[in-house]
């Protein structure tokens, strides 16, 4: 299968096409940075310029486009870039899709577990609608970019992905950091979700729904155990074997972070309903199994 990925020199996009490759499928990948291997082409982002002529010999497009929401503060320009990131590409890919001979049959696109919003009952699968936060209505143009692309007749999926935790490369080792210099603790009352999934378990959920031809529409791709912030931090004290005392109140949190805490002192526990009933198996499945093997 021939694969563009738009995106896919970043910490997810490597990852996915590394794997793509060893699963003996040929990648070509998209990219803002300057190209580092002959199957790289750069792009601005924003328009079809250099490379709308490849969707013609691609049987899928991955877009894994995105600034990433760890970037600081949340000012109302930083927010528009967050949209920006998002939106603008997927409608350069809708373009490509639009002026295409010959159409790939699927189509990718990453979103975000945080659609769900930040609290609220029950446990949100793929039918909950979306929340009127920023983070929720964010996903919503999100995937919304790319949605002209069914009415061309081409399968999308939709990977609505919690946070990925991976050895190098992500948010893993600066979350795991304070835990090693012995400041372990809580975000706010600890009770919120912490939504995550290993990056082992994420890059083959995005070949299997790629490689499967019957999948089609949302999936959520997080852990199918549910965590809290205090669980989660916990867990990482317990197997580095480090203190867990040092906890940091909510209202400090907003203070130094500003609306971007919610990153931390808010969640909503989601499920991943879809993956698991169409027979995806995960391989760190359990918050144990995932950080004895992410802090062996």
């Amino acid at each position: 299968m021939n694969v563009l990925i738009a995106g896919g020199s970043g910490f997810l996009g490597s990852e996915v096409a590394k794997s793509l490759l060893a699963r003996k499928h040929n990648v070509t990948v998209l990219t803002r940075r300057a190209p580092r291997q002959p199957n790289q082409i750069r792009w601005d982002g924003y328009t079809t310029n250099r490379w709308s002529h490849l969707i013609n010999e691609m049987d899928a497009v991955v877009n894994l486009t995105g600034y990433g929401l760890d970037h600081g503060p949340w000012t109302k320009r930083q927010k528009q870039k967050f949209v920006d990131s998002r939106v603008i590409p997927g409608l350069a890919l809708v373009s490509a899709f639009e002026k295409a001979s010959r159409r790939p049959n699927r189509f990718l696109q990453i979103s975000g577990i945080n659609r769900y919003g930040s609290r609220g009952e029950g446990i949100a699968d793929e039918s909950f609608p979306p929340a009127n936060d920023f983070l929720g209505q964010l996903t919503v143009k999100w995937e919304n970019a790319t949605q002209p692309i069914e009415e061309l007749g081409v399968r999308r999926v939709v990977i609505r992905s919690a946070v990925v935790l991976a050895k190098r490369g992500g948010l893993f080792p600066l979350m795991a950091l304070p835990v090693r210099l012995f400041f372990g603790g809580r975000f706010g009352e600890g009770s919120q979700a912490m939504n995550w999934i290993h990056a082992t378990d994420f890059v083959n959920a995005v070949c299997f729904l790629l490689e499967n031809e019957h999948a089609g529409g949302p999936y959520n791709l997080i852990s199918p155990q549910p965590t809290t912030n205090a669980d989660f931090t916990r867990e990482i004290a317990r197997v580095l074997r480090r203190p867990y005392w040092f906890h940091i109140p909510s209202r400090l949190l907003q203070m130094t972070m500003g609306e971007m805490s919610v990153t931390l002192t808010k969640g909503r526990f989601a499920k991943p309903k879809r993956l698991l009933e169409s027979g995806f198996e995960f391989q760190f499945g359990t918050l144990e199994d995932a950080m004895k093997n992410l802090l062996a």
